[in-house]
């Protein structure tokens, strides 16, 4: 599962979103994020441009953009309130894994990343896109090209969680669960989720 995915996925049984996410695994190598990075940090706005995650064309002196992660073209303005809204839901998501590597990707995103491009946003006709393609660019490789291997998804509406094993969520009904194999997922994973998450009154199943 793409972290990309998480912006759309709500509860199957009550429609409510957005979900809560707990990372257990990535299937994504640390070199990747590594990679991610390098770039980042070094602001190599032709290697950013070469790859051409972000697509910008100007038309009448006006900007239309779009990338990865907001797949529509659209006005700039538009464009900048959609990827902060796509930042804001990364409080939603629980990084668990063993990486130090991808902590410290989501935590760059929801702080320095986010911020810049707020502040890009409250003059956008007087600056440059260029100015934050680095930020973009990292969004798109961290929601696009990182893939979430194990983790957890919960319903808080509902306390119904889901599974995510081998990188598909696993959102069936509860009469199409398999009660063994969930109590099992929960009982590998104890040591990922504190005590306050297990004693809630989770459902279909809980140890």
């Amino acid at each position: 599962m793409k972290p990309w995915l998480f912006d759309i996925l709500a509860c199957p049984i009550d429609k409510h979103f957005p979900l809560k996410l707990y990372i257990f695994s990535f299937e994504t190598g640390s070199d990747e994020f590594e990679s991610f990075f390098n770039i980042y940090n070094k602001r190599d706005l032709d290697q950013i441009k070469k790859e051409e995650v972000i697509k910008i064309r100007t038309d009448n002196e006006n900007s239309y953009i779009k990338d990865n992660v907001i797949i529509e073209t659209n006005p700039i303005e538009v464009y900048i309130d959609l990827i902060i809204s796509s930042i804001t839901e990364l409080i939603n998501i629980t990084d668990k894994s063993p990486y130090n590597i991808s902590k410290k990707s989501f935590e760059l995103v929801k702080t320095d990343i986010k911020q810049k491009i707020i502040e890009f946003s409250k003059n956008i006709k007087k600056k440059k896109i260029d100015e934050i393609l680095p930020e973009l660019y990292f969004i798109n490789k961290l929601k696009i090209e990182t893939e979430i291997d194990s983790g957890l998804l919960l319903c808080e509406k509902c306390n119904r969680w889901f599974p995510i094993i081998d990188t598909i969520p696993q959102m069936l009904p509860d009469e199409y669960r398999d009660e063994k194999k969930d109590i099992e997922f929960l009982l590998t994973n104890k040591n990922l989720l504190d005590d306050e998450f297990l004693k809630q009154d989770l459902k279909p199943f809980n140890i």
